[in-house]
């Protein structure tokens, strides 16, 4: 959990919102790091749909160009 949201790539967000996904599916999460893991896939999941938007924007800012 060494890197922060806005240096992240949405590609790595991903994977490490699925590692931590496959930590709570195999019960590898206990209490104590529960609440760690959990607020790091809220925050990464922010990051993520914050980084679809600023592409949709872009992609439809080319669109209209057309």
């Amino acid at each position: 959990m060494a890197k922060k949201q806005t240096s992240i790539k949405y590609s790595e967000a991903i994977q490490e919102i699925e590692q931590i996904l496959e930590k709570f599916r195999t019960e590898q999460l206990d209490v104590d790091t529960l609440a760690t893991e959990v607020k790091r896939a809220s925050e990464l999941i922010v990051a993520c749909k914050k980084r679809l938007k600023e592409v949709e924007e872009e992609v439809g800012n080319i669109l209209d160009r057309a």
